[in-house]
């Protein structure tokens, strides 16, 4: 603030020092414009022989004709008629064209006086002397730059008290927004800036920033919740291993090591798929959208088909023609697995897969005939750690994560997944896009 008011200051005198220079200059270059133009037309009458007595003159002017040893020969009303205006050594310049700055106490006037001269007469032997009185145009000066001196620190003051309105106004808004992110960072009131009722730019950067502390709030509600499922499940299985080996410590000699140990290595498969599945989606979360990396193109019939081999009741029609989309296999073939493990897994007699073009993209089906899901939970299942039955889904073996890293591979190559209803069942729908059959 203090600086712009100097800023400002500084200003207001640099445009009043010109503007009084300016001013100056313009009057002076304008009252020897007016002599000049006296002296021309005096001039034309000494050549036409018809010089009048006295010199007619207009306003404060005093007007001489003078031969070349400064004899005046004619005078206009107040001219002296003995004693020239200019000096002898100064009567080449004005013949010269170059107007003279004298005291007016030569002349017996009060203030500066320009001195104009222009030759005249036969063979320019006579010299017109035209004297204009600056004492007005400097009196306008002077009261100018009083003026100025005046009105400027008023215009100052006046200016730097709107300003300071002004910018408090301004800046009143964003003071409230510092106070209120300071009391959502102490904890004081949840987390909401105030947002001004003003339609300007401070309210949308308001309006932008609650967007901002809403999804920073979303996101770490997403991430306690991820963190406690996570310790939820990765404690179940340690628990089962820490029971087996208590409960074998305890029977001692008759403790059955091979089924103990068949035991501990189901529990520790279980974890470690379950520690995969966290370090995917962490590195997801980390990465955003990002595409697939070591993308290649992938024949989804022949992903398909191998990765099927795992499952005897599945079954797998082959496309009537290669179906091309671009991709990881490994991710890609991840998708389809974690498709066929929720299906098998929830199905009472077969699952069914098709592969098939869908416009631009390349379709995946998955199909059980199991129970179903509702159509209120078909979008919510793939929500990490989420299972409709969380009894049966832990015996079975599932965590929860299978459709949430079902889901976020799809995205991350630019497709979809959805589950639709089947009778009886559910069909899970994978679509890539589709490329041309590579070269």
């Amino acid at each position: 603030m203090f600086i712009g008011v100097a800023g400002l200051a500084a200003g207001l005198v640099v445009g009043g020092v010109v503007l009084v220079g300016a001013l100056g200059i313009a009057l002076q270059r304008t009252a020897e414009t007016e002599a000049r133009e006296s002296a021309k037309g005096v001039a034309r009458l000494v050549n036409e022989k018809e010089v009048p007595e006295p010199l007619p003159v207009v306003g404060d002017v005093r007007v001489q004709v003078v031969d070349v040893d400064g004899r005046v020969l004619a005078a206009s009303i107040g001219a002296d008629r003995l004693v020239a205006i200019l000096y002898r050594d100064e009567l080449p310049k004005a013949r010269a064209g170059k107007a003279l700055l004298i005291p007016g106490e030569r002349l017996g006037i009060e203030g500066p006086v320009r001195v104009v001269g222009e030759p005249a007469g036969e063979g320019g032997t006579q010299t017109v002397l035209v004297a204009r009185s600056m004492a007005d145009l400097t009196r306008s000066v002077r009261l100018l730059r009083i003026t100025l001196m005046v009105a400027f620190p008023l215009l100052l003051v006046a200016l730097a008290a709107v300003a300071w309105r002004v910018v408090g106004l301004t800046l009143r808004p964003v003071e409230a927004l510092r106070r209120g992110a300071e009391e959502i960072t102490g904890g004081a009131r949840p987390g909401q800036l105030p947002v001004p009722d003003s339609q300007d730019e401070i309210h949308r950067l308001a309006v932008t920033l609650n967007g901002m502390l809403d999804r920073l709030e979303a996101a770490r509600v997403r991430q306690r919740a991820f963190v406690a499922d996570a310790a939820h499940e990765l404690r179940s299985p340690l628990t089962n291993m820490r029971t087996e080996l208590e409960v074998a410590q305890r029977l001692g000699d008759r403790t059955d090591w091979a089924d103990v140990g068949d035991d501990l290595l189901a529990d520790i498969q279980r974890l470690s798929r379950l520690v995969d599945d966290l370090l995917l989606l962490a590195r997801s979360d980390d990465g955003g959208a990002r595409a697939a990396r070591a993308a290649v193109p992938v024949e989804l019939g022949d992903l398909v088909a191998t990765v099927a081999e795992r499952y005897p009741a599945v079954e797998v029609p082959r496309p009537e023609c290669p179906l091309w989309t671009m991709g990881e296999p490994d991710a890609l073939a991840r998708v389809v697995a974690n498709l066929l493990d929720n299906a098998v897994r929830h199905t009472s007699t077969r699952v069914v897969v098709g592969v098939s073009a869908d416009g631009p993209y390349q379709l995946v089906t998955v199909t059980d005939d199991g129970p179903g899901i509702p159509v209120a939970d078909r979008e919510r299942v793939f929500d990490r750690f989420t299972r409709l039955d969380d009894a049966r889904a832990r015996d079975a073996g599932g965590s929860g994560l299978g459709l949430a890293i079902v889901r976020e591979l799809t995205r991350r190559h630019g497709g979809t997944v959805v589950l639709e209803g089947a009778a009886p069942g559910v069909r899970a729908e994978l679509r890539l896009p589709a490329i041309p059959t590579p070269d």
